[in-house]
């Protein structure tokens, strides 16, 4: 496992306490896992999705990671209805371990609330959450 300073945390996301990202795209969000996540959980071999169209609350559950180590739950950092899946995934799960906010990213959701995004973390915040 890295260091903190060895990972990458973008200042232009939100994250959760689940280790869950969003990057906000007008009224919708994308959402993936953070570097530290990754880092965590080693090499992922399998990712479950939802289809398009369903719909999570803030904080249930959306899929799985499943790395060499363990199968992760995935929680949703915002409420509202999946729009888009990364289906690069299914092929190449390990775009999670390699560009975590780019190619890696999981789903995108037309947002329900977006003062939802007001209870997430700054880079900042977060990386304090995780010196803990």
């Amino acid at each position: 496992m890295k260091e903190l300073s060895e990972l990458n945390f973008p200042d232009d996301v939100l994250y959760s306490d689940d280790h869950e990202w969003a990057k906000t795209e007008n009224s919708e969000a994308v959402i993936g896992i953070s570097d530290y996540a990754q880092d965590q959980l080693g090499d992922i071999v399998f990712v479950e999705l939802p289809q398009v169209g369903d719909k999570f609350e803030k904080g249930a559950e959306f899929g799985t990671v499943e790395s060499v180590k363990a199968v992760s739950e995935l929680f949703l950092p915002v409420s509202g209805e999946v729009v888009a899946v990364n289906d690069a995934l299914e092929d190449a799960p390990e775009l999670v371990n390699n560009e975590p906010y780019t190619g890696g990213w999981m789903i995108r959701v037309k947002l329900d609330e977006t003062f939802e995004l007001d209870q997430l973390m700054n880079k900042s915040a977060y990386l304090e959450s995780l010196k803990g």
